[in-house]
């Protein structure tokens, strides 16, 4: 059976609806190009679909910091609502431990602190424009995000709170009052907190996703949804085979998430990419006891948010294969001292795993690849790829045009690593 061809004279292909890949496809349409959007799935079905939907401000420390060193004792015994892993895994990623423990470091983590923040900042101003470009205003929220802490632990907050400050991000310390006084509907189970002033969130960041998706073929761009088999050159461009058939453009913008590494290794390319999964389960909330804003508890390690379908409950980091069986466990300890915060009733959906692209020194590859002309790389985003997806996109739109990004993104360069 003959080879199907289908839009030959494409400018640019993005492969991946995650956030990143949506906001790299509406970039590349408002310079002009020419764009179709390619995944398996809806846009914003996967990893994209099940963080806490926090635009954050101050995520701007990596986990691979010096703070690490102290906690790993008790990470060791794998016993930690905050970290579980999988000992085979681990013996087999041995390298990629090694590295990824290998930056935290002050001098490391500072750099990586000052470009996660020139990342963030325009993302940040281009959420708040696109989610009411897209008419999906009624999803976000001004209410900051609320890191809690059950111990008495005033001078970690405050140190905290100085830290985030040397990057000018703005914070507020709370006691036990001024916690209850914000969220009046939880238990007063808290000592002292930290509101993140200049952080928003959203009700749903699959639904937020889906929007800016609409927005993309909105104004021109094309979106397929097919299963991804390869990508190979073809003359000064791209062939990307896909079940449908192949497609050919001058361009091709792999922003696969935790996928990207499996499509790039027959290029040639060994892409240091573990995954950080992570679990969520969302419950009935009593809507006469609402949530406000995310709620972070630092002691119990999870994290509560009001969602769209309920209280969305999220566990800790599990170090594993990205296909292997879930494991419940650390989902299960969490959910108990949630219930212990605020009330909500039964489960609403069975719960969800998703898995999360890191890169050993926990920066993404946002750029070129270093051996193919026009192969564009964006993913790696680790936590925080839905707060960072907007200017990702709009800075591979841009090196595309041959134009600068709206930061500094040399920190981010995919040759660093291949």
């Amino acid at each position: 059976m003959a080879e199907i061809v289908i839009n030959k004279d494409l400018d640019v292909v993005v492969l991946g609806a995650g956030i990143v890949g949506v906001s790299a496809a509406y970039a590349a349409r408002q310079e002009g190009l020419s764009v179709l959007l390619v995944d398996r799935c809806e846009p914003g079905s996967e990893t994209s679909y099940g963080n806490t939907g926090i635009l954050s401000s101050g995520s701007i420390f990596p986990i691979n910091q010096p703070s690490l060193w102290k906690s790993l004792p008790k990470y060791l015994t794998n016993r930690h609502a905050a970290l579980r892993w999988n000992i085979p895994w681990a013996i087999r990623n041995a390298g990629w431990l090694i590295r990824f423990l290998a930056n935290a470091t002050p001098a490391n983590t500072r750099a990586r602190a000052l470009a996660l923040r020139g990342l963030i900042r325009p993302s940040l101003k281009l959420h708040r424009e696109w989610i009411v470009k897209a008419e999906a205003s009624e999803r976000i929220r001004e209410t900051g995000w609320l890191k809690v802490w059950r111990s008495d632990a005033v001078a970690t907050a405050k140190a905290e709170q100085a830290r985030l400050a040397e990057y000018g991000i703005e914070s507020e310390l709370l006691d036990r009052p001024a916690i209850s006084a914000l969220e009046p509907n939880i238990l007063p189970v808290y000592k002292v907190g930290l509101l993140h002033t200049q952080t928003a969130s959203v009700n749903s960041p699959g639904a937020v996703v889906k929007a800016y998706a609409r927005m993309f073929t909105g104004a021109g761009g094309e979106l397929r949804n097919t299963e991804i088999r390869a990508i190979e050159p073809d003359g000064d461009g791209w062939r990307v085979v896909t079940t449908d058939g192949a497609v050919r453009a001058r361009h091709v913008v792999v922003a696969l998430g935790p996928w990207s590494a499996d499509l790039l290794r027959p290029l040639g390319y060994r892409v240091p990419l573990a995954v950080e999964r992570g679990y969520h389960q969302e419950f009935t909330p009593n809507a006469a006891r609402p949530l406000s804003r995310p709620i972070h508890d630092a002691d119990g390690a999870f994290l509560m948010t009001p969602m769209e379908n309920g209280i969305r409950v999220t566990s800790g980091v599990e170090l594993t294969s990205r296909d292997a069986p879930s494991s419940f466990a650390q989902l299960d300890a969490v959910i108990p001292l949630a219930r212990g915060v605020v009330e909500f009733g039964e489960a609403v959906a069975k719960p969800w795993r998703g898995a999360r692209p890191t890169l050993p020194d926990s920066l993404p590859m946002i750029g070129p690849a270093p051996r193919h002309n026009g192969l564009w790389l964006a993913f790696g985003h680790q936590h925080i790829g839905f707060t960072t997806g907007p200017a990702t996109g709009v800075a591979i739109a841009a090196m595309i045009s041959g134009a600068e990004p709206p930061f500094d993104a040399a920190a981010f360069v995919p040759s660093r690593y291949l």
